[in-house]
């Protein structure tokens, strides 16, 4: 065999051998679990735009922010409140200046499909006493709907007589899934996360002085892969992800 062909067929196999070190690495996204359905319709589209699919982790805000505090590899943090992104900002694991709010939320009380509860939005209004069972939410206190709700209750005075009933979940989708079979005959949830099932229907939604306002902050975690920043762009100022968040009903442009 000639030598420059062995030399061809030497520089060849280099470049095959070097190729997956420099290909894009998938933006490692860990995010609050009622932005899965939007954000995965987001990296399905980043991904057609000739990108490595971003790897999507979804769970509770307070979860994911305490598994990036204790080293988990991620590369962007998206969370339902500012309360979760303040606790990784303050403790420096996030990259400064990356930080955005993206989009806002509603929160709602829902029931299961054709089995309502009478509800007044009022305070002197029993709502105790206007159901038997349980209450799902998120945990108060640790699960960003979980607070909010909390909150709503305060506003209208039905949180004392409520807590000993409220059933405390991991995340906003195990509440509506424990509304959707029946086992919670109330719930409170997003107004996103009632509009993407078809076994619960919306009694009510709190008005916004109910609560502290449902925005979510997206930020790159520190020692983020390069290709973090491009996809944050992607998601905070794109007409495309601003169309699919405004499909499953969040509020864009305003927070």
């Amino acid at each position: 065999m000639p030598v420059w062909i062995r030399r061809a067929a030497l520089c060849v196999l280099a470049l095959v051998l070097a190729g997956p070190a420099f290909a894009e690495q998938p933006v490692r996204v860990f995010a609050a679990a009622s932005l899965t359905n939007a954000l995965t319709d987001i990296a399905a589209e980043w991904a057609k735009a000739g990108h490595a699919k971003p790897s999507l982790a979804f769970a509770a805000s307070s979860a994911l922010a305490r598994q990036i505090e204790a080293g988990a590899p991620a590369d962007v943090f998206a969370s339902a409140d500012l309360t979760w992104m303040d606790y990784l900002d303050q403790r420096g694991k996030l990259q400064p200046g990356t930080r955005a709010n993206v989009v806002g939320n509603s929160l709602v009380i829902i029931a299961p499909k054709g089995r309502p509860v009478p509800l007044r939005m009022q305070r002197g209004f029993d709502l105790a006493g206007a159901f038997d069972g349980k209450l799902c939410t998120g945990e108060p206190g640790v699960v960003p709907v979980g607070t909010y709700a909390r909150e709503a209750l305060q506003h209208f005075g039905w949180w004392n007589a409520l807590r000993g009933r409220v059933v405390g979940t991991d995340d906003v989708r195990t509440a509506l899934a424990f509304v959707e079979r029946g086992e919670c005959p109330l719930g409170i949830v997003y107004a996103t996360d009632a509009r993407i099932s078809r076994k619960v229907d919306v009694l009510a939604t709190f008005p916004a002085a109910a609560h502290t306002p449902v925005v979510y902050p997206i930020a790159a975690v520190r020692g983020a892969r390069p290709e973090t920043a491009a996809f944050l762009r992607f998601v905070t100022h794109s007409k495309t992800a601003a169309a699919i968040f405004a499909k499953y009903g969040f509020t864009v442009g305003a927070h």
